[in-house]
């Protein structure tokens, strides 16, 4: 996928949402425990509820990983769904990989060549090799995790080193990078107020946002500062709206929590006119 076809789908929904697929098999319907694939029967429904204004999916996978192959077989049916029957959605391996060169490529085959996503969170601590090889893969992308949401993150991520802030040296250093232009970032809703700084040192790129809604962050705050010509925010929401009910009005009540955060998105795009 390009980016110009992610601003094509923002522009077309009227949303910069994304939803994350973070599977639990005891928070899902009861009803659904009875099926061949309870997580892939999940996801298949709530897609369908809701692809209408989302214009990502992220499942996380460790979500899948803990239910072993069975959860990777589910893992690769439900993106196999999207792209057979929603592939101008914007996929994201929520996978957070990266290792030394060898080791990375190996890791880009599987979630950009086998599965088929568009994109995969990677940490950058271990520096420029561990990530240029996902970066080589074209019309793939990178999301480097540089602020996150969790309360841990300032335990290193805000830490100042050689007169700058380490988030700071990671945007400012992977801008070097080859292929640095299939970057995105990691940066989370609950710290709004780094939003404007982060934008003077990478104006241009898309950010993957996660907590909205049950992390508690707020969606006009981030937008304040973060949103760009091209929107460039991903919004994500999971538990909020996956987790809306777990009765068999589930799929009814994930697409009204969706097009609540759509119809706010909507909202934020037309007053600051970048939806005409």
């Amino acid at each position: 996928m390009t980016r110009q076809q992610i601003i094509d789908q923002i522009h077309k929904k009227k949303s910069f949402l994304c939803i994350g697929l973070d599977v639990d098999l005891e928070k899902i319907p009861a009803h659904l425990l009875q099926t061949e694939d309870p997580i892939f029967e999940f996801n298949k429904t709530i897609i369908d509820a809701t692809h209408n204004v989302a214009v990502a999916y992220k499942p996380n996978t460790a979500f899948y990983e803990a239910y072993g192959v069975k959860g990777w077989i589910s893992l690769q049916k439900t993106i196999a769904y999207l792209n057979k029957n929603y592939p101008e959605i914007f996929t994201i391996a929520d996978a957070k990989r990266g290792d030394i060169g060898n080791t990375s490529t190996m890791y880009a085959k599987a979630f950009f060549e086998d599965l088929q996503f568009d994109a995969i969170t990677v940490a950058p601590y271990m520096g420029r090799d561990s990530v240029e090889p996902f970066l080589a893969f074209e019309n793939k992308f990178t999301i480097l995790l540089a602020l996150t949401s969790n309360i841990g993150a300032y335990d290193f991520q805000t830490l100042k080193t050689d007169n700058s802030i380490l988030y700071k040296k990671v945007l400012e250093t992977s801008k070097s990078w080859n292929n640095a232009e299939n970057l995105m970032y990691v940066v989370g809703a609950t710290k709004a107020e780094f939003f404007k700084e982060i934008r003077k040192i990478i104006p241009n790129s898309f950010l993957l946002v996660p907590g909205i809604g049950a992390q508690g962050g707020s969606l006009e705050d981030v937008c304040t500062h973060g949103l760009n010509k091209e929107v460039g925010l991903l919004i994500n929401s999971s538990r909020a709206i996956i987790y809306a009910s777990n009765e068999s009005d589930f799929a009814e009540k994930a697409k009204e929590e969706a097009t609540k955060l759509q119809q706010a998105m909507k909202t934020i795009l037309e007053t600051s006119e970048i939806v005409k």
